[in-house]
């Protein structure tokens, strides 16, 4: 694409993403290994766990996220004060809210699962996990702001170099805590929490440091008491719609998980490892996705709208491709793959016929990420967030219980309604970013009169 920066160019952008997100995955993929060498019951407690703390992540995500979008955007327009002052309050305000859930999370945990019907025999499991990992919720809080605000002044490659090293720490503390070796003693799944908190801790350490140097200017630690009103206004306004549609999301997810724990642990085991798989599916796209809106928002930051809308299209049309055929050799594999996992064969069963439907999900899932980044990046949250409440509810969440528990289907009715799910919203996306209307949207004006200009440079 002529006239951008070589750093906000899509491949420039998503490689580094890619990279982060495939070996965060693959080691994320042998620490699940690992928590099932303890049992099969030790990893349903902790895809459960996993749940609640993404849903709970919203809370604060909201601000990061609202904050990455007009970071991006002000640079784009060449005003990188606000685009600084702005990424300080979000670590400032995550910050905060982070610590507010560890609290809860770490003197409530029975209470919490059994409020999510957690099954009992799992509940001395969840109390242990719960409250020493959701504990650590306000290192989660403090990295994801450090993070998006790197990630969105077109640094990618920091947080993917942080989160690798990192990862490859917990997997190895991991090994130590489950087996009793390296020094370490045996504590099985209380070690892979005490593991998740040591690596929150070296994540945030790592990340701070990045961050303080990430704009033109340093940022000194007595600037995180700063507060602009009316900045934080506009990172509100974007960030609200944005976070009830991350929560939507989140939420849904886990009254889904909740409906499969009726069903029974091996169920919920089965849907865990198949969290797992699904995450190799579509982790490609998800970088061109993420990377789409870095760029979006730059460019739309710049008025440059035409390049917007046509790289918009471009990013989706390559995360489909491939997420299609990373979904056919998962579902070919899908045998073996599982059974590395378990060697319960009513696991390995379910788990092959959901791969099957997966074929049909993960292409859904993709139209949405990228479409749906899009109409984030130029400011238009609030409809992706309508559309979210009435489709997540109404047919991910409501739909899934009709079919999965009162009809009787199971794990495949609810898959069924997840998967109706996404077309609609993906659909519905599309209709809107075609329909242009985004563009009349008030832009913030660029520094000089020439990136205007640009807007009618074509890709």
């Amino acid at each position: 694409m002529k006239g951008i920066d070589r750093k906000f160019t899509l491949w420039a952008l998503a490689w580094p993403i890619f990279i982060e997100v495939f070996l965060q995955t693959l080691l994320g993929t042998v620490d699940t290994l690992m928590v099932s060498e303890v049992s099969d019951d030790a990893v349903a407690v902790v895809g459960f766990s996993n749940q609640l703390f993404n849903a709970l992540m919203t809370l604060f995500i909201t601000v990061a996220s609202g904050a990455g979008i007009l970071i991006a955007q002000r640079i784009g327009a060449k005003r990188e004060e606000d685009a600084r002052t702005i990424a300080i309050m979000s670590v400032t305000v995550s910050g905060a809210i982070g610590l507010a859930i560890s609290i809860v999370l770490y003197l409530w945990p029975q209470a919490i699962a059994r409020v999510l019907q957690m099954p009992e025999n799992l509940m001395p499991l969840a109390d242990t996990y719960i409250s020493i990992a959701g504990g650590g919720m306000v290192l989660t809080a403090i990295m994801a702001a450090f993070s998006t605000a790197i990630r969105n002044t077109g640094n990618t490659k920091g947080p993917m170099y942080v989160i690798i090293g990192v990862n490859i720490v917990h997997v190895v503390m991991n090994y130590g805590f489950i087996y009793g070796e390296l020094g370490f003693p045996q504590w099985g799944l209380t070690g892979v929490a005490v593991s998740t908190l040591a690596s929150r801790v070296i994540a945030s350490a790592v990340l701070l440091v990045m961050f303080l140097y990430a704009f033109g200017r340093k940022i000194m630690l007595p600037e995180f008491l700063r507060f602009d009103r009316k900045l934080f206004g506009e990172v509100m306004r974007i960030g609200w719609p944005l976070g009830v549609n991350m929560s939507c999301w989140v939420f849904t997810q886990l009254l889904i998980y909740t409906f499969i724990a009726m069903l029974g642990a091996a169920e919920l085991a089965a849907r865990t490892y198949m969290n797992t798989l699904e995450s190799f599916c579509f982790m490609l796209g998800y970088s061109f996705a993420l990377a789409l809106q870095i760029q979006v928002a730059h460019l739309f930051g710049a008025s440059r709208t035409r390049d917007a809308y046509q790289a918009t299209f471009r990013a989706m049309w390559i995360g489909l491709a491939v997420v299609t055929v990373n979904s056919l050799v998962i579902y070919l594999m899908g045998s073996w793959l599982l059974g590395q996992f378990t060697d319960d064969a009513e696991i390995v069963a379910i788990g092959v016929t959901l791969l099957g439907m997966n074929l049909l999900l993960q292409p859904g899932k993709m139209i949405n990420m990228a479409l749906g980044n899009a109409l984030n990046a130029v400011g238009d949250t609030r409809f992706v967030m309508y559309i979210s409440i009435g489709s997540m509810w109404a047919i991910a969440a409501g739909c899934s219980y009709v079919t999965g528990i009162s009809l009787g289907w199971g794990l495949v009715g609810i898959y069924g309604c997840m998967i109706t799910d996404e077309y609609l919203r993906g659909f519905l996306s599309w209709r809107r970013w075609r329909s242009r209307t985004w563009m009349t949207r008030q832009s913030h004006a660029p520094a000089d009169g020439g990136a205007a200009a640009n807007g009618a440079v074509q890709a």
